[in-house]
């Protein structure tokens, strides 16, 4: 099997302010992907037929390589690891400790066309965008005392490899009044990560809701109209007389 799954550990940490609850989940195991060697001749479509996606992987004082690997086995590694997860390369030349950095899809299928691996130092930290899920219901927006604005949708942090969460989980409940809003200081990152974003960016608010004012219609000046009137009753006497 390409494609070793890891164990999930779920972590849940009360922080301020209104007892905001955050959660953050940790892949605790690593993922291994299966390559293939390529030589740049080797036809892209060809290997693409052949269920796999050219891909290469540098980094670390390591060259560019040109690789291909199972499209398949990279689907599947991707929706478990993502982007912010340690995913061990077993190559022809060694093993190394990637991250995945770049992806290239089909802008109609959205089948994965190309991918970068970038290759870690487990021993050096290094900066990555984590994705931000949304869990729960602001009770504002429910109660219709507001509107639900979703400002941000992924952090940027800095740890070591075997320390990035995969995601970071975020509840909108606590958010019940208009004016709420949950900032990135709200959300107690893992041990070993640290914030390199913002502090003070916001990651969720409520709105008042803005109530539509009907457009009065233009009141017509009727001495105006009078003198018009009077103009042209006028205009007929001194016609008639003529």
């Amino acid at each position: 099997m390409a494609i070793k799954g890891g164990i999930r550990v779920f972590l849940m940490e009360n922080s301020c302010p209104f007892t905001y609850e955050s959660k953050y989940i940790i892949i605790v195991s690593m993922f291994t992907l299966i390559a293939e060697k390529r030589e740049k001749k080797d036809s892209l479509d060809n290997i693409r037929q052949t269920g796999k996606i050219p891909a290469v992987f540098y980094g670390n004082n390591k060259p560019t390589t040109s690789i291909s690997v199972s499209t398949k086995d990279f689907i599947k590694v991707l929706k478990e690891a993502g982007e912010s997860s340690t995913i061990t390369l077993k190559t022809p030349d060694g093993n190394f400790d990637v991250l995945i950095h770049d992806i290239h899809k089909n802008p109609v299928t959205g089948t994965p066309m190309h991918a970068d691996f970038i290759v870690v130092d487990m021993n050096k930290e290094i900066e990555v965008s984590v994705t931000i899920e949304f869990t729960g219901e602001s009770g504002a927006e429910k109660g219709g005392r507001g509107v639900l604005v979703k400002a941000l949708h992924e952090v940027q942090v800095k740890a070591l490899p075997k320390d990035l969460p995969h995601t970071l989980e975020v509840d909108l409940s606590p958010l019940e009044n208009v004016d709420d809003q949950i900032t990135l200081k709200d959300i107690k990152l893992p041990k070993g990560v640290a914030l390199v974003s913002e502090a003070d960016e916001v990651v969720a608010s409520v709105t008042g809701i803005k109530e539509e004012k009907e457009e009065e219609a233009p009141v017509a000046d009727l001495s105006a109209i009078e003198v018009e009137k009077k103009g042209k009753q006028e205009e007929e006497t001194a016609e008639t007389t003529e």
